[in-house]
């Protein structure tokens, strides 16, 4: 698992819940230190049992508090330059959901060796869409649900969303955009404001 991804779940943990709890969840994963390096590589089964004993720390179900990580990579003051990154996407949450397809290769262009799911958006209706996400990160499409949220409240947008496993290790999330100006969306600008 890439370092970046158990970074991020420190991150999340000790910004939401605190080091001291954060400590028990990297013991209980076997894990020597609670720190994480962003760019090296832990053992994918370790990665799991870190998953794991946060939710057992949280008593809450897994896909919850996978949810949630996704809402704050997004939404959160420490993590600004990802949401900057993903609202260059478009200037409304649909074009965003249009972008989707290439969201893991523009994130190896960021880092070559994050290799994310592959993401596959089918429009079935006005406003109704099927995201198909790959396999070969367990939790990933739980995560993206939480994204998927906190990037409908940035854009302003009224959308509701539902998780299913599709089969094979393939997650389907359903997209229903029951409003594009909903409410007003948080303040974008692609360029610095000139002087």
């Amino acid at each position: 698992m890439h370092g970046l991804i158990n970074k991020s779940l420190q991150s999340f943990f000790c910004a939401t819940y605190g080091t001291a709890r954060w400590s028990r969840v990297t013991e209980a994963a076997g894990f020597d230190s609670p720190d994480f390096e962003a760019m090296l590589i832990y053992d994918k089964a370790q990665s799991r049992r870190l998953l794991d004993a946060m939710a057992l720390e949280l008593d809450r179900p897994l896909n919850e508090v996978l949810e949630d990580i996704g809402t704050f990579l997004v939404s959160n003051p420490q993590t600004e330059s990802l949401r900057r990154l993903l609202r260059f996407c478009g200037e409304s949450y649909l074009d965003f959901l249009h972008s989707l397809d290439d969201l893991p290769d523009r994130a190896r262009l960021a880092v070559s060796d994050l290799h994310l799911p592959a993401l596959e958006l089918r429009e079935h209706a006005a406003g109704r869409f099927s995201l198909t996400c790959g396999p070969g990160l367990p939790g990933f499409g739980n995560v993206l649900v939480g994204v998927l949220r906190a990037m409908a409240d940035d854009y302003g947008a009224l959308a509701m969303l539902e998780h299913s496993g599709g089969g094979s290790g393939h997650d389907v999330i359903s997209i229903t955009l029951v409003e594009q100006a909903f409410a007003e969306g948080r303040r974008f600008e692609l360029g610095a404001a000139a002087q």
